[in-house]
């Protein structure tokens, strides 16, 4: 089992930055891979972006790409997520997930899954 826990949402004006992040608690954290996804209301849940086992790939949706960062520190077992140049189209709830195999990162299918923390951007 493994326990995923965010922190670091807010309220951001649009333009200003926010660092998700995610610790991670009851497997090695380097057997899995992390995504970051998030729900706006109304709307399904999507991808954000993701981090392979080893940090040496990252994934990210063209929507986010040039704005967002992801990055995982092994010695603290979290997983970040750097926002930049926000917009208030980034206003959601934002989940940290883990995966335990390989494979597809941009699809929803993660074995475990955070409580989220909501992120707003005012325009």
């Amino acid at each position: 089992q493994v326990q995923l826990v965010e922190s670091g949402g807010g309220l951001v004006q649009a333009g200003g930055s926010l660092r998700l992040s995610c610790a991670a608690s009851g497997r090695t954290f380097s057997t899995y891979g992390m995504g970051w996804f998030r729900q706006a209301p109304g709307k399904e849940r999507e991808f954000v972006a993701a981090i392979n086992r080893s940090g040496g790939s990252t994934y990210y949706a063209d929507s986010v790409k040039g704005r967002f960062t992801i990055s995982r520190e092994a010695a603290k077992n979290t997983v970040n997520l750097q926002m930049n140049s926000l917009k208030p189209e980034d206003t959601a709830v934002y989940y940290c997930a883990a995966k335990v195999s390989g494979g597809n990162y941009y699809t929803l299918n993660f074995d475990y899954w955070g409580q989220g923390t909501q992120v707003t951007v005012s325009s």
